[in-house]
């Protein structure tokens, strides 16, 4: 990965952005009215896409001339800030004769790839522009493998299901999975440490007449802890879990962590109990 000696300064910042216009316009036949690139990375996984409106006013996608991809990495790399990270997704509008309309994704937003990075991704962009601990957002902390700090940050609990009816039965207000992912979440949700155990089970919120069927233990990965209710109703009659924690599962590509670290785990139970976790002095 090419960067730059240092941190560039605003005018050295535009003169980029006049280049990759020029590289951007050199193929273009006369006559366009815009040209939009879209530049998305993560470490070496790099999309760019560009939008040329020619004279008739339609947008259509062209290939970014590679000279303009590689100076928006440039670009990016000299905008680095140690500790905080740099942007992963930008967006360029050029029209002639005005001055081009740039947009950068801050660094502690996700941008929308079209194709979701590998964890390799990830971990460069970490280790080619290091962050502060407090400057890793959750998204690219997951992306990239990592366990929750130690003894810091938040433990979520999914929701079961979306409310009660007028009846007293519990309400699905959720997409359903892919078929081909339910066994890759269950085996997630089966396969988190076990961090609360219990030998009885629950009554069946979707068949009453199962008084003793939903399972009382909690998993915890660091990041979530959820009841064995999640995987059950899954598994049972098809229930999908919280959005959120799906997203959180796909983002870790469906492998759960064999150990989570104990002050993690501390964090996780005082998610499930509403009790403050222990410390030690």
């Amino acid at each position: 990965m090419t960067q730059p000696p240092g941190p560039l300064r605003p005018d050295q910042q535009q003169e980029l952005v006049r280049q990759i216009g020029a590289a951007l316009t050199a193929p273009i036949p006369p006559g366009w009215r815009q040209l939009r690139v879209e530049y998305r990375a993560a470490g070496r996984h790099v999309e760019a896409d560009l939008l040329v409106t020619g004279p008739d006013g339609r947008p259509r996608v062209a290939q970014p001339p590679p000279e303009a991809v590689r100076l928006l990495g440039v670009l990016r790399s000299g905008m680095y800030r140690p500790g905080l990270g740099t942007w992963l997704g930008a967006i360029l509008v050029f029209a002639p004769g005005q001055p081009p309309d740039v947009d950068f994704v801050r660094p502690d937003l996700e941008p929308p790839f079209r194709q979701q990075p590998p964890p390799i991704g990830f971990q460069d962009e970490l280790r080619f522009f290091p962050r502060a601990d407090e400057h890793i957002p959750g998204w690219l902390r997951e992306g990239a493998g990592l366990t929750p700090p130690a003894g810091g940050g938040e433990v979520r609990t999914p929701r079961i299901y979306d409310g009660l009816d007028a009846d007293g039965r519990p309400l699905i207000r959720r997409q359903p999975l892919l078929p081909a992912e339910i066994e890759r979440v269950l085996a997630y949700l089966d396969a988190a440490p076990v961090i609360l155990a219990s030998r009885s089970n629950g009554p069946d919120a979707f068949a009453p007449d199962r008084a003793d069927a939903v399972p009382m233990n909690f998993r915890t990965d660091g990041a979530w802890a959820w009841p064995g209710a999640v995987a059950y109703y899954l598994r049972e009659h098809g229930v999908p879990p919280d959005p959120e924690l799906v997203a959180h599962i796909r983002a870790r590509r469906f492998t759960a962590p064999a150990e989570v670290p104990e002050p993690a785990k501390d964090l996780a139970l005082a998610a499930i109990t509403g009790e403050q976790p222990q410390t030690t002095v």
